[in-house]
């Protein structure tokens, strides 16, 4: 068993001891494995190990990688920031943008989504937190933008993504956590068929799983430290 393999089954045992310890099927937690700055090699033995789906945060890096490794049934999650300038990469090349946070980068998205592909799948990024600095949507603009981009042709609204500050008390984490899955359980209420609820890294995605988590992004737990950062 390589490294990478044994690695995806600690985490893997992870997320099935949060969910037993919140009540939840195993199962109800997908596992996002976070490959940014490493090669198509570590790619290959994580799925050599069961695991299909994979994030990257730098898009030009991404399609590089999708390139030397399209003979793999893979499905590809821009986690990173989307600027107006790489649109177009991740409409013709990823099968889900999680970082959605401007109506306009959502419409470029629509518009540039190639007709013979599926529609884009797309999770909003809210700033749950409310850091200044911080990419989102603020709490209070989710709804009316959820609205926006649940109509337009080329997308499908998942759910909501968040990246929030770590916090030292897994109660605190737990705690900002909730708060993102009550935003998603809002709209929900208010009739839009979400399904995904992206949060939790390897450092605190017990907390995300016992806050309502459906998926984590998992980089480090996986793959190791990263030596460079683009």
């Amino acid at each position: 068993m390589t490294v990478i393999a044994t690695q995806l089954q600690a985490v893997h045992a992870r997320i099935a001891a949060a969910c037993l310890a919140a009540g939840r099927a195993p199962d109800s937690v997908q596992l996002l494995a976070v490959s940014k700055t490493f090669g198509p090699e570590a790619v290959r033995a994580a799925h050599a190990a069961g695991q299909t789906a994979f994030g990257e945060n730098y898009i030009q890096e991404a399609v590089d990688k999708m390139a030397l490794l399209r003979d793999l049934p893979l499905q590809w999650h821009c986690i990173g920031p989307i600027q107006s300038n790489k649109t177009r990469l991740v409409a013709e090349h990823f099968h889900w943008a999680q970082t959605v946070d401007r109506l306009k980068i959502a419409q470029r998205l629509s518009e540039q989504r190639p007709a013979h592909l599926p529609p884009l799948q797309v999770c909003l990024q809210v700033n749950v937190d409310g850091g200044a600095t911080k990419s989102g949507v603020r709490p209070e603009e989710l709804p009316a933008l959820a609205q926006a981009v649940a109509a337009l042709p080329r997308l499908q609204l998942r759910g909501l993504m968040c990246i929030p500050d770590p916090q030292e008390e897994a109660e605190a984490m737990r705690a900002v956590f909730l708060r993102a899955h009550a935003l998603y359980q809002n709209l929900r209420a208010d009739g839009l068929p979400l399904d995904t609820l992206s949060m939790g890294m390897s450092g605190d995605l017990e907390a995300a799983i016992a806050a309502g988590s459906n998926l984590v992004r998992v980089g480090t737990a996986i793959f190791g430290g990263r030596s460079a950062v683009k």
